[in-house]
């Protein structure tokens, strides 16, 4: 599936919820999801009075909204979830663990992007460092200790100021830590599904997966 490059409002509406994919303008515009409660396109309407969805369409729609929500392509997400299978422990938990530990959702949680998208575009134009070192592969996985910065060059970075001085930025994760004023911050140790600030099924996505 290629990359989606139309409105983002439009990926909400399909979800019947704020994704929040535009950053701080998701919360100081309307959003269309408020003034169309329904799917977009000719049927959305339609769609919106069925009473019943089968299972298949429920956890088809918990594993879009996922993957809506991170920015990545099918291809992307399907190999996540098979890395996630062969990890000890319980798989939906292991795939949020995993995204969240993606480099362009660290600098989103950060405050350093307004977005994820925005986060993404940052790593990719080299902005950004690990350890010292420049990574430009937005899904870098993160471990606990690495030191995520924007680099010396790139500090002042309108979008980056924009981000961290925005009164509509939430607040940093209890797992994460950062110097505002030195643009650097740090994976205080691995998040776990009671840090992941989601409300999302995951064991949905697994059920679908699996068959």
């Amino acid at each position: 599936m290629a990359r989606h490059t139309g409105p983002v409002c439009k990926l909400c509406r399909r979800e019947g919820q704020k994704l929040f994919l535009k950053g701080q303008k998701c919360y100081t515009e309307k959003c269309p999801v408020d003034r169309r409660g329904y799917p977009p396109g000719q049927h959305g309407p339609a769609q919106a009075r069925r009473r019943k969805q089968s299972d298949y369409a429920v956890q088809l729609r918990e594993k879009q909204k996922v993957k809506r929500i991170y920015g990545l392509q099918e291809k992307q997400f399907r190999n996540l979830f098979e890395s996630a299978s062969k990890v000890e422990g319980i798989t939906g938990e292991n795939l949020l663990v995993a995204l969240e530990s993606r480099l362009d959702n660290i600098i989103f949680r950060m405050g350093l992007a307004v977005s994820r998208n925005q986060a993404r575009q940052t790593i990719r134009h080299r902005h950004v460092e690990v350890n010292g070192r420049v990574v430009d592969i937005p899904s870098y996985q993160v471990k606990a200790g690495d030191e995520v910065a924007i680099k010396s060059g790139s500090k002042n970075l309108l979008p980056v100021e924009a981000s961290l001085e925005s009164r509509t930025r939430p607040s940093l994760v209890d797992w994460l830590a950062l110097d505002e004023k030195a643009r650097v911050g740090r994976m205080v140790r691995k998040p776990t599904r009671d840090d992941i600030p989601l409300a999302v099924q995951e064991q949905l996505i697994v059920e679908l997966y699996s068959k």
